[in-house]
């Protein structure tokens, strides 16, 4: 299989990080539940997984790192802790519906978009500068859109937000791994992101990082193994956090993913990402009916490249990628924010997505596979 779908997940993992999950299904207990040793081998998993993730974040302790199920329980805790019923938030036009419908749950909220063209970083910070106004509870940014990859001024964003007094969460769903993201240096309230994408983990892990100082709300309650008396939920992270058991084969997992991640490089893993999005942009244009949305400014762009193709549906092209063994997304994307934002509403787009597994070869057989199905023309899933 040609798999280009690792912003959904990244299928191909590092080899430890199913050893490790082997592992901890038969050496791991429950962390803080006993004094036996298979439960403080699982705590010791989970502080050093929480350890990896703060030193590559730049959190000041481990205890800020607080793991979720996925960006989306993440962000879900971050925004319901920042934003009222009734209260403004200010979004980027880029979102997932991760955030989005967060705030619809809500109630009530203001949702102001700030808005701007794609892979136009200087209008993004525009448009936020115009819209972060006094009664603004949180800004929510998307730091690399799922959809096109175009990477947001996250720096500067979070430095108007330090400036103006308004709480910044950074959905750091398609970024983590990827990008180099501060927490402290950027100021953030909360960073979002799932464990299953660029940091190589299990799917059903991901990380809420927390601002020093930050007084999240609770989203679950029950037990903790801490302060058991107490019918309040601890006022301490991450145990305020995280009630219930953990999921220790994927932290397990995550743990190794993290190192992975720590020992490859951040920019050594996004430089490779790029070439080949740049190399798959190059060969797409070459295809005749093909839009591709691709960034003049490579910097701007993440591993991620969409494209339609003229009398094509993309879901339609998906199918047909599929059917050869090609594995992209194709449709909306789970965010149908960002395709209005750049004009791709109804049907979406084709997404290739690009991971450190991934190799130029497989970029060279995805567009033969493509070119045979445009020139055999949409009819073909009829014959499949």
């Amino acid at each position: 299989m040609i798999y280009l779908d690792a912003a959904a997940t990244t299928f191909r993992k590092p080899p430890a990080v199913a050893a490790a999950v082997m592992r901890a299904m038969e050496t791991l207990s429950s962390p803080g539940r006993g004094g036996y040793e298979a439960a403080m081998r699982a705590a010791r998993t989970a502080f050093l997984c929480r350890s990896e993730a703060a030193e590559l974040f730049h959190l000041d302790s481990p205890e800020q790192a607080v793991f979720t199920m996925n960006a989306t329980h993440a962000l879900n805790i971050a925004i319901k802790s920042l934003v009222p019923p009734g209260g403004r938030a200010v979004i980027s036009g880029y979102e997932h519906n991760a955030v989005t419908r967060p705030l619809y749950a809500i109630g009530g909220v203001r949702i102001v978009v700030a808005d701007a063209p794609l892979f136009c970083p200087d209008a993004v910070l525009d448009a936020f500068s115009r819209a972060v106004i006094p009664g603004t509870d949180a800004v929510i940014l998307n730091h690399t859109s799922n959809v096109f990859g175009f990477i947001q001024p996250a720096a500067e964003i979070a430095a108007l937000c330090r400036e103006r007094g308004v709480p910044m969460i950074l959905d750091a769903s398609q970024s983590a791994g990827i990008l180099p993201l501060d927490v402290g240096a950027l100021g953030l309230a909360y960073a979002a992101m799932p464990g299953h994408k660029g940091l190589y983990g299990p799917q059903g892990t991901g990380l809420l990082l927390c601002g020093t100082g930050a007084s999240p709300r609770t989203l679950l309650e029950g037990g903790t193994g801490s302060v058991s008396l107490q019918q309040e939920m601890p006022d301490f992270l991450p145990d305020r956090l995280e009630a219930g058991t953990h999921n220790m084969p994927g932290i397990a997992g995550l743990l190794e993913g993290i190192r992975f991640v720590r020992s490859r490089g951040e920019s050594a893993i996004c430089a490779g990402e790029q070439a080949l999005a740049r190399m798959t942009a190059d060969g797409l244009r070459e295809l005749p009916g093909v839009r591709v949305y691709a960034a003049e400014d490579p910097r701007t762009q993440a591993g991620v490249v969409s494209f339609t193709a003229d009398g094509w549906d993309a879901e339609r092209i998906g199918t047909a990628l599929a059917e050869r063994d090609a594995a992209v997304r194709a449709g909306l994307h789970c965010a149908p924010l960002a395709h209005r934002t750049a004009g791709t509403l109804p049907g979406g787009t084709v997404r290739l997505s690009f991971s450190a597994f991934n190799r130029p070869e497989e970029v060279r057989e995805f567009l033969a596979l493509l070119r045979e199905i445009l020139r055999e023309g949409p009819e073909i899933l009829n014959l499949l």
